[in-house]
């Protein structure tokens, strides 16, 4: 990039997705004057709004990424479900995307994700990869996978979605069909994640290493708190492995790395998405510059900014209530805004349903402990709801 992006007129950044991925983007960009395209098929996508340029379409389809591409300088993504060869494409044509196309060939399918992990030597659990249901049924009857173990589907699943922990033979005959994995429980002590970002000129910057737990039934993520419980040995291992998951990949852009440890204190990668993640949210309020605004800077060739944590944070996610489904109504909101501490976000989304994630709220305190007690009191007094009739 040749020159810089700030109130450039001949400048656009690109950003695929709408959501409200797309939208914390989005602010990040236009704090620096930076000019923003979204791409998004709703109609009502958050991101939307303070964009220069909305557009509605696919991102699925090749013509429609690729002629979006074309109008923009540099191009991120909030997801994975988006057509990778209309990158390659832009790619071809100059336009860099954040991450690479080929990259995100591989990242967009668990099952290439744990081959690629295999093949580099990275440690992950022991799977098998099943073109359909009925393999891994076929399998299974000759001895393989016995209960319990781990399905996920090869593409498609998010929030949780996509992924079952099997303990039932009931549970085994009810997955549905289609390109699958099959994977080993691991002896779970903790879940944690890292986001690392990488530019084109190789530059790297990584984020401290964030706990995360997990709604007992909806598997998805609950709280995520900093600074880790791991020691400083372990965190430390997860950045490296994190670091080199990006180098193996020749990822520039933003990777968030999921790991596992187990109860030895062994570090296993789970999963990895090339985008701004959950379990980063807490970097917005507590951290010297944000998730957002490190993937902005990669794709705009600026320096990566420091990583530092201001201090203990905790993020915890805003989800909609069980037996909730409709217009939104958001029940509670004043006596959070009146917690010391906690910063509240909402996404702009106007229909909730039991488990969508709403919003998010991040709790600043002078420890981990008093974080998540912040978080969680926040979380608590929020309610999502229908609008009353």
């Amino acid at each position: 990039m040749t020159s810089s992006p700030f109130s450039n007129p001949q400048f656009t950044l690109g950003i695929v997705g709408g959501g409200q991925l797309g939208k914390m983007l989005l602010a990040a960009a236009r704090r620096m004057d930076i000019a923003v395209a979204v791409l998004d098929p709703a109609t009502d996508a958050p991101a939307q709004y303070g964009a220069h340029r909305f557009e509605r379409g696919s991102l699925a389809d090749y013509t429609t990424v690729l002629n979006f591409g074309r109008q923009c300088q540099s191009v991120v993504l909030e997801l994975e479900a988006v057509n990778a060869d209309a990158l390659i494409q832009l790619e071809v044509e100059g336009i860099p995307c954040f991450p690479p196309g080929r990259v995100l060939q591989i990242l967009q399918n668990k099952a290439r994700q744990k081959g690629f992990f295999a093949e580099f030597g990275l440690p992950t659990s022991p799977f098998t990869v099943y073109e359909s249901i009925a393999a891994l049924h076929a399998d299974r009857a000759a001895g393989a996978w016995p209960l319990p173990f781990v399905w996920k589907a090869a593409t498609g699943g998010y929030d949780g979605f996509g992924v079952t922990l099997v303990r039932t033979e009931e549970q085994a005959q009810a997955l549905p069909n289609g390109e699958c994995l099959a994977e080993a429980l691991v002896d779970l002590d903790l879940e944690v994640a890292v986001q690392v970002a990488r530019t084109r000129s190789g530059e790297t910057a990584v984020f401290p290493v964030t706990d995360m737990e997990f709604h007992p039934t909806a598997n998805q993520v609950e709280f995520v708190v900093v600074p880790t419980r791991l020691s400083t040995a372990l965190a430390a291992a997860a950045q490296e492995l994190a670091l080199k998951l990006v180098e193996s990949l020749e990822l520039v852009g933003l990777l968030s790395v999921e790991f596992f440890v187990d109860r030895s204190g062994h570090l296993w990668i789970n999963e990895a998405a090339p985008r701004p993640h959950n379990s980063g949210h807490w970097t917005l309020e507590a951290c010297a510059t944000s998730q957002f605004e490190q993937l902005v800077r990669a794709a705009c060739d600026l320096p990566l900014g420091e990583t530092t944590a201001h201090g203990a944070a905790a993020m915890a996610n805003v989800v909609g209530a069980e037996g909730h489904q409709g217009p939104v109504h958001y029940e509670g909101a004043l006596d959070v805004l009146s917690q010391p501490g906690v910063h509240l976000h909402l996404y702009g989304k106007r229909e909730t349903r039991p488990f969508r994630k709403m919003g998010h709220l991040t709790a600043v305190a002078e420890t981990a402990d008093e974080a998540r007690k912040r978080a969680a009191e926040g979380r608590d007094a929020l309610r999502v709801v229908t609008l009353p009739q």
